[in-house]
């Protein structure tokens, strides 16, 4: 006797935050995801840049095994020995001393300024509380963070601006220079902005706000939540400019592959303030995301994994300028870096959407009526050129729908 599918689940009691797609998924692998009914898709949203590694990667799924079948959970007033081998690991590549272990990007931009504003108080320097931030930006959905981000869609009906927060333009270096001051505390940036339409600061303005904040004192905080690990075809998004490495830096997404973990890494001269019983968090570092951590670290730093990104990242960019030159009317432009990859559209993203999921293919929305491609990190060419083939056919409805 088949089995049958479990049936629908009202989202009455769920809270209405969410626009979600009429979609429900049973399973995953590699950059295919799976419905009740079997039907396929093609993912290239993975879990907003989540899935770095794509679903159900053995060794992930062999690693939380393995570990849960031994130890979920333990209070941080004791040693975790996976929270120091994954510190260790991840301060090795990344250049920077010290880790603070979190449950999502959220709670690692959360850590890093308040480690930024300690500093300053550790130095005598209290007045210095002003975090500069820049439009576009997303570093996730806590009061602090978003008005680190300054986007009015997050901040607007939740009360008074949080004092110390500043937003400039993305990307303006003179204005950024006239802000830089002595009550500045921090500049947060990403240096690929995601949700804010796959925006890449050039290599030189990086480099350049690196040694505008080392003259004047504040401190650089990179979100790499999103593009790092990996993402732009080398470990961290920032390695691409010359001597513009972070004071702080904050992890996730890929670094757990879905499973929920984030990071807040710093060079030790920055988490100076930070002494017992300034910061904690109950579930941060828990055995079973540290075994998952660490053997999505190990994957995403082989050699192998980076070129592939960087081959399909080339690859991605020749076909997609052709995608541009022969629907112009539908695309606008082409942006972002490695395989965080942008289109700007003429049409609006949200249907444009909706008519890639007609063709079992699904991308993400970005700002600047964008949609993105997130997909895994170690997907073929050949699932690159379906995904092109089934954005192809996407364009073609969109002009067909315009037209009609």
């Amino acid at each position: 006797m088949a089995e049958q599918s479990a049936p629908t689940v009202p989202t009455d009691h769920i809270l209405g935050v969410y626009s979600r797609a009429p979609l429900a998924f049973e399973r995953g692998r590699g950059v295919r995801l799976y419905t009740a009914e079997g039907e396929e898709y093609l993912d290239c949203v993975g879990g907003i840049a989540t899935t770095g590694l794509g679903h159900a990667h053995p060794k992930l799924v062999q690693a939380l095994k393995d570990q849960a079948e031994k130890l979920w959970h333990v209070s941080n007033i004791f040693r975790i020995p996976g929270q120091e081998a994954l510190a260790r690991r991840l301060t090795e590549i990344a250049g920077l001393d010290v880790v603070f272990f979190t449950n999502s990007g959220t709670e690692a931009v959360e850590c890093a300024l308040k480690t930024a504003r300690k500093y300053h108080w550790a130095n005598g320097a209290p007045e210095r509380i002003e975090v500069i931030g820049f439009e576009g930006a997303f570093h996730g959905r806590s009061y602090a963070a978003i008005f680190a981000a300054g986007n009015p869609a997050y901040t607007e009906g939740f009360g008074p601006a949080l004092p110390g927060y500043r937003t400039l333009p993305y990307g303006d270096m003179a204005a950024l220079e006239a802000a830089v001051t002595e009550t500045t505390c921090a500049v947060i940036i990403e240096p690929v902005q995601g949700e804010g339409g796959a925006r890449a600061l050039p290599e030189v303005d990086l480099a350049r706000l690196r040694r505008l904040c080392s003259e004047r004192g504040a401190l650089v905080i990179y979100d790499e939540i999103q593009c790092g690990l990996g993402r732009t075809g080398k470990l961290f998004a920032h390695e691409w400019a010359k001597e513009a490495a972070p004071d702080i830096m904050c992890l996730a997404k890929a670094l757990g592959d879905g499973f929920p973990v984030g990071a807040c890494l710093a060079t030790a001269e920055a988490a100076k303030g930070m002494t017992v019983g300034s910061h904690g968090s109950t579930y941060g570092g828990n055995p079973l995301a540290m075994a998952v951590g660490l053997a999505a670290v190990q994957e995403l730093t082989r050699p192998e994994t980076l070129e592939n990104v960087r081959d399909i990242a080339g690859y991605l960019g020749q076909q997609l300028s052709g995608l541009l030159e022969r629907w112009p009317d539908v695309v606008a432009e082409v942006r972002g870096k490695g395989l965080l990859i942008g289109l700007r559209l003429h049409v609006n993203n949200r249907e444009f959407m909706a008519l890639a999921r007609d063709q079992k293919l699904l991308i993400a929305g970005g700002g600047d009526n964008c949609v993105r491609l997130l997909p895994s990190l170690l997907i073929t060419r050949e699932e690159a050129r379906e995904a092109v083939e089934k954005l192809e056919r996407a364009c073609e409805a969109a002009r067909a729908k315009a037209a009609a």
